[in-house]
């Protein structure tokens, strides 16, 4: 027993295989011409092998070859290193979404003109167009698709086809959708509406539309038409059943959730989210981007419900476990970026600490401007972020040119976003209402008091229009026309008129311990002071007093972000969701 104890630590020792795959990776072009034969487990490591060892010439070398990848994506298990050594050759300028969507429709092209093509090809798109969603390359997918689709078009028309039909339509519209490309999204959608009617009409009722609703329910939301969105995240969720695949359950539970955000029904969006969360943890792994896709939305629900430091802890886990696998230049990183700038900006507004706000704000539009063209919808967003972020890093410095140039800098920005928003939404939408918004604040900061208050009123009248007199967003405008006309503009009466109106919402909405009931208690503090009402600064102070009791209490009794619970059964969920 003591010889054992004294025996050196055994060193570890490379296996045979790992050799030969490091022997290959050496003398790669010497091989090449037989890796054709390699089981598809063997071809992926040998791969991957190129990609640790950074080959770029090499790994560009197989994964330019439409065939390979082919093969490579039967490596079911292995999809996200796939994805890693595809945003390697991204990243160097290989452009290799590029040489895929250029190849596919090449062989798309030949096989119309000789009528030679079959299914195959079909499947082929449908799986690249797949394959490149994932990857966050939704332009390149969407090209792929639309190649795709038109052979399910061009072929004889069944039930068989037009599930083909559907399967791309359901791939396609996400692309589209996430692309911003809302024209082609359009005909998708009624596409797929008018082959989902072909299919009732012959009776052929074995597919289930579960996640092609949900993605109609992404397109809407994205385009802020949140009636309709929540409207097919509910037809989503009335389709789904247990012995449907997980991931799909778990994308139409958080979809649905995050309509029930905007809606403000925050109970039935709670219940889903976290229930994606928990089925999530179960069939992911903790690295993987499918749980940051649900990490992403649960962080949503979380900045909306006003648990600010939960949603900042969850989207920088989010931001983590997608940098880890989708490298530098991706937009699914970008889109990281700015949800985890936005959060802070929430989260420090007290503070002034906006560093690491517009820290990632930054880097949000470094990546969009170099994948995006210049005029890009998804551009607006982010720019609106960082407009907000330096707005108030110009209040918190002393007067003087610094200030003026980061107000100047954050019109510009606020403008841009205003100008895109109008060119793909219109006047009458919630966006662009929420830009005119921004511009009120941000005129208040420059002193053009008049241009604020054009702005504020505008954002109301749209929100009102389309959203409600009692919706949160029209809650927010109030609340900061109620500042402008407070602080700057001596309308004591008609600021206090509209702080009310805005308590009344929020309290509605949220409750007694919401945070930004804060800043209509301290404006209303400020309202009695000018107005000279003792009796009324009296008892407001006494209720902001309360309010901060609530807050803290609050903070004490806030759950952990993610709790370690089993998923529920799925009926349970549902049918508690439509009882709700």
């Amino acid at each position: 027993m003591a010889a054992i104890e004294n025996k050196p630590p055994t060193k570890s020792v490379t296996s045979l295989y790992r050799l030969s795959l490091r022997v290959v990776a050496k003398y790669y072009y010497q091989y090449k011409k037989s890796f054709t034969y390699l089981p598809e487990m063997v071809h992926f490591d040998l791969v991957y092998q190129l990609y640790t060892e950074n080959k770029l010439s090499e790994l560009q070398t197989e994964l330019n070859d439409i065939n390979v990848v082919t093969k490579l994506l039967n490596v079911q298990s292995s999809r996200n290193l796939l994805i890693k050594c595809f945003q390697l050759l991204v990243d160097n300028d290989m452009h290799a979404a590029e040489v895929l969507c250029d190849t596919y429709h090449s062989i798309c092209t030949r096989a119309k003109e000789d009528a030679t093509w079959d299914k195959r090809l079909i499947n082929l798109g449908l799986r690249l167009g797949g394959f490149l969603n994932d990857a966050g390359w939704y332009y390149e997918s969407e090209q792929i698709l639309l190649d795709c689709r038109e052979l399910c078009l061009l072929g004889k028309q069944n039930p068989q086809t037009w599930c083909e039909i559907l399967d791309c339509c359901h791939k396609l519209i996400h692309a589209q959708a996430s692309y911003c490309s809302f024209t082609g999204a359009a005909y998708t959608h009624d596409l797929a509406l008018e082959t989902i009617d072909k299919l009732n009409k012959v009776g052929y009722l074995y597919v289930n539309h579960a996640a092609l609703y949900a993605e109609f329910s992404v397109l809407y939301f994205i385009r802020s038409e949140y009636d309709l969105a929540y409207k097919w995240s509910l037809q989503a969720l009335k389709e789904l059943n247990p012995s449907l695949p997980k991931f799909i359950i778990i994308n139409v539970l958080r979809q649905a959730a995050k309509s029930c955000v905007v809606k403000r029904e925050f109970k039935k969006a709670g219940l889903l989210i976290k229930q994606a969360i928990y089925l999530a943890k179960e069939i992911f792994d903790a690295n993987h981007p499918k749980y940051s896709d649900v990490l992403i939305d649960y962080g949503f629900y979380l900045l909306n419900s006003d648990s600010i430091g939960n949603s900042v802890a969850i989207y920088k886990l989010a931001y983590e476990i997608r940098k880890g696998v989708y490298g530098k230049n991706n937009l699914n990183i970008a889109m990281a970026h700015e949800d985890l700038a936005y959060a802070l900006y929430v989260q420090e507004y007290s503070s002034g600490k906006f560093g690491v706000a517009r820290s990632h704000a930054d880097l949000a539009i470094e990546i969009m401007i170099k994948i995006l063209p210049s005029e890009h919808l998804m551009l607006a967003s982010a720019k609106r972020v960082k407009a907000l972020i330096l707005e108030e890093i110009a209040l918190d410095v002393s007067p003087n040119s610094s200030e003026s140039d980061l107000l100047t800098m954050s019109e510009d920005l606020h403008m841009c976003a205003l100008d895109l928003s109008r060119t793909a939404f219109g006047e009458r939408n919630v966006q662009t209402a929420k830009h005119y918004g921004n511009l009120g604040r941000l005129y208040q900061s420059m002193r053009r008091f008049q241009e604020a208050e054009e702005m504020h009123l505008k954002a109301i009248g749209i929100k009102e229009e389309l959203l409600g007199c009692d919706d949160y967003e029209v809650g927010l405008s109030i609340g900061h026309l109620a500042s402008l006309y407070n602080f700057h503009m001596n309308r004591f009466q008609d600021a206090e008129a509209l702080y009310y109106k805005s308590i009344e919402i929020s309290l509605k909405l949220f409750g007694n311990s919401y945070s930004g009931l804060e800043y209509d208690y301290r404006g209303l503090l400020n309202v009695y002071a000018k107005l000279e009402n003792h009796t009324k600064y009296v008892e407001y102070m006494d209720i902001l007093a309360q309010w901060k009791e609530l807050r803290d209490r609050h903070a004490e009794n806030e759950e952990p972000p993610i709790e370690q619970k089993c998923p529920q059964p799925l009926d349970d969920v549902i049918q508690t969701f439509f009882s709700m």
